[in-house]
């Protein structure tokens, strides 16, 4: 138990610049809280204390405010950062070493039976406020950009962002050259480029307008004149 809470520690130390000393995360990480109570409740989940567990589970939910069903699998070496409104379901996995900043959801779509809730790989980052829904993979070393709604699989080594989630990067090879690489600041937007696209395409179709009305009104002045000699 003492050599897994040492393990926490130094991962939240190696990956939060906030992270100043042990004794503060020990007392105001609610993300390591949540760890905490959860393997005390996955405890009890297999060993078919489900309302032990439960109790257990929302008992964490209350002083964390992330809420983790006993029954999801998880590896070791998550990082909940922040943590507000995480959310993940029974049938969720999680793989090492992820992480999973404020507002993310591991859910189902209420279609599913069984396996409701997404597989995350190894290595995985999922942003602030992503969704990733249904029963699917997501493979290991994938980013998930934040707000992106992952409704389907996603390969390893790959880079999602949008609603619905789409690939613009794989295997370190950009699928738009005109994407950012998703590092939570420059994050590319299908949306706003489809936007973009739009936006210059309306701006040519004016600019043939002007002329085409340029023409219009001098052939009019020349007729006008025609008629008046």
């Amino acid at each position: 138990m003492f050599k897994q809470l040492k393990e926490d520690i130094a991962l939240i130390k190696e990956r939060d610049p906030a992270a100043r000393n042990t004794f503060e995360i020990l007392v105001t990480y609610s993300g390591l809280h949540a760890v905490w109570y959860y393997r005390l409740s996955h405890f009890f989940y297999k060993h078919s204390m489900f309302t032990i567990a439960r109790m257990i589970s929302q008992w964490a939910r209350f002083w964390t405010g992330i809420e983790i069903h006993p029954g999801a699998t998880i590896g070791k070496g998550l990082f909940i950062d922040h943590g507000m409104g995480v959310v993940i379901g029974e049938t969720a996995e999680i793989g090492d070493n992820c992480l999973l900043y404020q507002g993310v959801t591991l859910g189902g779509t209420g279609k599913d039976k069984g396996k409701r809730h997404p597989t995350l790989g190894n290595n995985v980052m999922v942003g602030a406020g992503a969704k990733v829904l249904g029963p699917f993979k997501v493979g290991d070393n994938v980013k998930i950009a934040a707000n992106a709604v992952v409704l389907e699989e996603i390969p390893s080594n790959s880079t999602a962002v949008g609603v619905p989630a789409r690939i613009v990067k794989l295997n370190g090879v950009k699928i738009n050259p005109k994407d950012n690489i998703c590092d939570q600041i420059h994050i590319p937007d299908p949306v706003s480029q489809e936007m973009c696209q739009l936006h210059k395409q309306i701006k040519k179709l004016k600019e043939e307008l002007n002329v085409c009305e340029s023409i219009i009104s001098k052939h009019n002045i020349d007729c006008d004149k025609d008629t008046t000699d």
